[in-house]
């Protein structure tokens, strides 16, 4: 057993003596053993996992030590790291050459989440993964309550999780901590239960209880939920993030157990369209869409080249090269969230918006708000506190180009007639 668990040591130890005996007799018995090591339900022991005999039996008890929990005095020295420095290395954002409209798109999304995303499809190689995971370094801190799975948020209840809520309305005070959005990664291979959550297998073990164990989903909630090849993604999985993106609540029953939890977050998509379509459902949802083609200017690709050669040699050294853009970048977007309540738009900028988006055909009216939200924040972006008409100009084509209907005989860009009509409706 010892073989099989790890390093261990097994004492045996008389307890004959009468103070050892009533001790023994005295001690109740102890709860079933958990799956943990060196754990007993209801109680840690630090010893490891102790069993004791019950009563009128053997006075010698078996105590198995340090279950693949001890490591000697050399193992220890190796293990003490520092866990920012063992971190996996993120390519700074501020380092990536061009793609000008895949990372405006981005940047937009984390100062207004309410526009709802970004889809970017685009050659393979091209850095989109590259791209989304360096946004980490970027991204603001946010006020969550301590403790929660849900990442609830203290003061609004359209972001809170059904238990702090009441809490909060019983007038209990909730503790809070500063904490970054999250970047979740949903793989293809990701099972339902996984994504949505499921029951707590542990516990019902364990205690015999029902008890819900949160999904990806619950984690994403106020942050990022990134999905790489979103196109080659199965059907089911399709249908459940349809559903919480709509709703903004992701709802769960399974085995008995019935439970909403808050699942707002930004969906980031990347694929490459020779791999297949998007169901033309989930496009909708997302509330922008980036194009990203290969460069081909040589003197960029050299540099690109260069650049991802030196990231690869020294990783950090690469990082504090890029430690004041990525700052400034980030005060930046800092000071755009706070300032984006200010921004104002012109009433004949939201006519000429909606008629830009009436005589495209576009159906539903998502594109006319998403316009105008991605407009406020590229304003917010810039300092201004009132939306010009370049600003439109600028998002209008990444807001509408997914949602023009398909013409099989059109060989023109979707983008590009969006920015004709833009050019006839705004002259």
């Amino acid at each position: 057993m010892a073989s099989l668990l790890g390093t261990s040591s097994i004492r045996a130890s008389p307890s004959l003596s009468s103070s050892s005996s009533s001790s023994s007799s005295s001690t109740p018995s102890i709860s079933p053993i958990c799956f943990r090591p060196g754990r007993i339900c209801g109680r840690v022991l630090n010893a490891g996992i102790q069993i004791r005999p019950k009563k009128n039996r053997s006075r010698h008890h078996v105590s198995v030590m340090n279950v693949a929990t001890e490591i000697n005095s050399t193992e220890q020295q190796v293990g003490k790291f520092d866990s920012k420095k063992s971190a996996r290395p993120v390519y700074p954002f501020a380092a990536i050459v061009g793609q000008d409209e895949m990372k405006l798109c981005l940047l937009l999304n984390v100062i207004d989440p309410k526009i709802g995303g970004v889809m970017i499809m685009g050659d393979r190689g091209t850095g989109k993964s590259t791209t989304v995971r360096s946004l980490v370094d970027l991204l603001p801190e946010i006020t969550v309550v301590a403790g929660d799975p849900y990442n609830s948020d203290p003061l609004d209840p359209e972001f809170m999780g059904v238990e702090v809520r009441e809490r909060v309305e019983r007038g209990e005070q909730v503790p809070v901590i500063a904490t970054k959005i999250n970047m979740v990664d949903l793989p293809l291979g990701a099972t339902e239960d996984r994504v949505c959550g499921t029951i707590d297998i542990e516990k019902a073990l364990t205690e015999g209880v029902k008890a819900f164990e949160p999904g990806l989903l619950a984690k994403a909630n106020r942050g990022i939920l990134y999905v790489d090849e979103v196109n080659l993604l199965d059907d089911h999985l399709v249908d459940v993030l349809l559903d919480s993106a709509a709703s903004g609540w992701n709802t769960v029953e399974r085995e008995g157990i019935s439970i909403s939890h808050p699942a707002r977050f930004i969906l980031i998509g990347s694929g490459n369209p020779e791999e297949g379509e998007l169901r033309p459902q989930l496009l909708d949802r997302f509330g922008m869409h980036a194009q990203v083609g290969t460069v081909r200017d040589a003197e960029l690709r050299v540099k690109i080249v260069e650049e991802r050669a030196r990231f690869d040699s020294d990783p950090k050294e690469f990082r504090d090269t890029y430690k004041t853009e990525q700052d400034k970048l980030q005060d930046q977007i800092s000071n755009a969230r706070s300032c984006l309540s200010s921004v104002q738009i012109d009433r004949e900028l939201k006519v000429k918006i909606s008629k830009v988006c009436s005589e495209l055909n576009v159906d539903g009216l998502r594109g006319d708000i998403v316009t105008n939200r991605a407009a406020k924040a590229l304003a917010a972006l810039k300092g201004k506190d009132r939306v010009t008409a370049d600003d439109v100009a600028t998002v209008i084509p990444n807001c509408l180009r997914h949602r023009l209907r398909k013409d099989p005989l059109e060989s023109i860009d979707s983008g590009v007639l969006v920015s004709e009509k833009f050019a006839e409706v705004f002259s």
